[in-house]
């Protein structure tokens, strides 16, 4: 099970911070990324770690504002948002990738195999 939280509303400029906690499968040994959905649009590939944290990748729209962090020993990762804009807008969703083709499909949502239900954020103008 992963479960999202931190979302809210804020103003262009401001910060947030997601969490995801998973629970119930060894999801200690997945990788794990977030994806998000703005209204009207497919969901879209934000940030990914490793089970182990030493691989990171970030979608070019959020490089350099964004931080994802994995917290093995509290089972959760975090989505530090800094310098959020309107087009940050959208439901946030976790989710887990088992496969052994991570590194190739970490920016696929079909490649992960369980997902939370998800924390809207609203940045404002």
């Amino acid at each position: 099970k992963l479960v999202e939280s931190g979302g809210g509303s804020v103003q262009a400029g401001a910060s947030l911070t997601l969490s995801c906690a998973a629970s119930g499968r060894p999801f200690d040994s997945f990788a794990l990324g977030w994806f998000r959905q703005a209204p009207g649009k497919e969901r879209e590939f934000v940030a990914a770690v490793s089970w182990s944290g030493g691989s990171i990748y970030y979608s070019d729209s959020v490089k350099g504002r964004f931080t994802i962090s994995r917290d093995a020993s509290n089972h959760m990762v975090h989505l530090l948002m800094n310098g959020l804009q309107p087009e940050d807008t959208g439901v946030y969703y976790c989710a887990a990738n088992g496969g052994t083709a991570w590194r190739r499909t970490y920016g696929l949502s079909s490649a992960y195999d369980y997902w939370g239900q998800g924390t809207q954020v609203t940045v404002s103008s």
